[in-house]
């Protein structure tokens, strides 16, 4: 039996309770991994509740707020975090494969640690330009390879990393639980934007784009690593100068918040389980008006998946997973956005689940195994 360590990082449980896109790839692709004959070991954050075969915890809590701020102030987390996984590797011989999913020190840590480590693949999540002097240097030795995402995203990476990576993997969700989706023929509502609360993910622009079609916008996704409204009020009310300094805090008060007025925009915050699928079921469309080149988008395969479509710019991974007229539309203006938004009558809810079907928690898996087989021969 196949023993993998999958490392999930120190920045949110898994699964997680509202917002978090990679601990929700590992949530969905964990099961399926043991489903399959896989033994796996997680490291995570000790508020974890996903059933494994072992659990590593080298961090009692979730650190997602301090995921921002600057290097200085943070770097330490991800370190304690590698610190202790690279013990537990050291300590033990029945690890075969790390499957990681640490942006940056993960691949550091298990490259620096040679042949005292497992081959290692990590799962590539981010914009691989923002960390060009790691990524046009490295070199794992075949020992630490890369899986993208997506296509475009390995399109837009260094030379060096393309050159060790292994393939593309595209991301999966779960399979919606219960009625087919989306709202049985019915138009909903409400757009919704569900993303952490952040420039590269165009809130600001939504509310326009929102405000010009004339549809009611939801938001949901933390701010800073807040997902309750309340809780963001209070401290900024109280003045907490590291929170206060947030770019994703001062995004949130000088291009968001002026607009949320609890009708035609409201801000609700993390949501998960019953209430997400509420939200999602009841939407209009799904609203991704990014403003970055979006890798995965595992928000864009959930919606689909409930027959809701979406409507976006082509940026990223999104004109692979949004066919322009069939399941959504895609523009790269906000008044063509708005004009899409309008029309998304014309989406068949039928046609959006179809879609999401190729992107499946058994197909993830298994191309995952035949990494790891391919792995586990090249590294000898």
């Amino acid at each position: 039996m196949t023993t993998v360590l999958v490392n999930a990082g120190p920045w949110l449980p898994v699964p997680p309770g509202g917002y978090g896109g990679i601990e929700n790839v590992v949530a969905t692709l964990v099961p399926e991994l043991r489903r399959l004959g896989v033994r796996v070991v997680l490291a995570t954050v000790g508020t974890s509740e996903l059933e494994v075969d072992e659990l590593l915890c080298p961090l009692a809590g979730p650190r997602f707020e301090s995921v921002a701020a600057p290097y200085n102030q943070v770097s330490g987390i991800a370190h304690a975090h590698m610190h202790e996984v690279a013990a537990e590797l050291r300590r033990r011989t029945d690890v075969d494969v790390v499957h990681d999913h640490l942006e940056v020190v993960g691949p550091a840590v298990l490259a620096a640690m040679g042949r005292s480590a497992p081959p290692a693949l990590q799962t590539l999540h981010w914009d691989l330009r923002k960390h060009a002097d790691f990524y046009e240097r490295f070199d794992g030795g075949g020992r630490v390879r890369f899986a993208a995402v997506s296509r475009s995203q390995l399109e837009r990476a260094p030379e060096n990393l393309r050159a060790q990576a292994m393939g593309v993997v595209p991301l999966a969700v779960p399979t919606p639980a219960g009625a087919a989706g989306g709202n049985g023929g019915a138009l909903g509502e409400h757009a919704l934007v569900l993303a952490r609360i952040t420039a590269d993910k165009g809130q600001d622009v939504a509310v326009r784009v929102a405000r010009a079609a004339g549809v009611p916008l939801v938001l949901a996704g933390p701010v800073a690593g807040i997902g309750d409204p309340g809780e963001l009020r209070e401290r900024l009310a109280a003045g907490e100068e590291r929170l206060l300094a947030h770019p994703d805090v001062r995004y949130w008060c000088e291009e968001v918040a002026p607009h949320v007025d609890g009708e035609q925009v409201r801000w609700v915050g993390c949501v998960g389980g019953e209430e997400k699928e509420r939200l999602l079921r009841s939407a209009r469309a799904l609203l991704t008006p990014i403003r970055w080149a979006e890798p995965g988008a595992t928000a864009v395969v959930e919606a689909l998946g409930r027959g809701v479509p979406v409507v976006g710019t082509p940026l990223g991974v999104l004109p692979t997973l949004v066919e322009h007229g069939v399941t959504g539309f895609l523009a790269d203006t906000e008044a063509g956005l708005a004009a899409c938004l309008r029309d998304v009558g014309r989406i068949r809810a039928e046609d959006c689940r179809a879609a999401a079907a190729r992107w499946t928690p058994e197909a993830m898996a298994r191309s995952y195994l035949d990494l790891y087989d391919a792995l586990l021969e090249a590294a000898g």
